[in-house]
């Protein structure tokens, strides 16, 4: 499982074997939730997260959003190669 980064306690990361949309999984503590990242950030599912911990990683992710699908591109590319 790729880590994008970890932010405050959030681990933003996908798995190796992802699929597109282009997304990412948040994880903190016992609380998981994904988010699309393309073509807009968008939650798909939430698992424990509180509103103004979604809220935060709503906005992480917005912040970030060009540098995740870079991350992403640069992987799955690499990946490919193997």
């Amino acid at each position: 499982m790729p880590t994008v980064f970890i932010l405050l306690g959030m681990r933003f990361y996908y798995w190796a074997r992802e699929h597109e949309p282009i997304h990412v999984h948040v994880k903190k503590g016992d609380a998981e939730a994904r988010f699309n990242i393309e073509p807009e950030v968008e939650l798909t599912d939430n698992f424990g997260f509180k509103p103004h911990e979604l809220a935060l990683a709503e906005e992480i992710i917005r912040d970030n959003r060009e540098y995740m699908i870079e991350h992403w591109t640069l992987f799955f590319k690499k990946q490919s190669e193997l």
